[in-house]
């Protein structure tokens, strides 16, 4: 599953990346490494952007940027 298929709130680990390497490595460099856990704090409705807790920071991204960035529940 990816962050869109997140409710708010919602604890999540993240295990993988779609895309390649130049995107994984902009990925890793906000935070979303392999193992961190993250939490959707936001989910901005009309199609707008998330704000994500990861690493104890909060970063916003667009749904074009979350749908590539894999998580699990835990």
């Amino acid at each position: 599953m990816n962050f869109l298929q997140v409710k708010n709130g919602t604890w999540v680990r993240i295990i993988g990346f779609h895309g390649g390497w130049g995107m994984q490595r902009n990925f890793m460099q906000m935070g979303f490494l392999p193992g961190n856990t993250a939490r959707i704090i936001r989910m901005a409705p009309f199609h707008g952007p998330l704000l994500i807790e990861v690493d104890g920071r909060e970063i916003v991204i667009g749904r074009n940027v979350a749908r590539h960035i894999l998580v699990e529940e835990i």
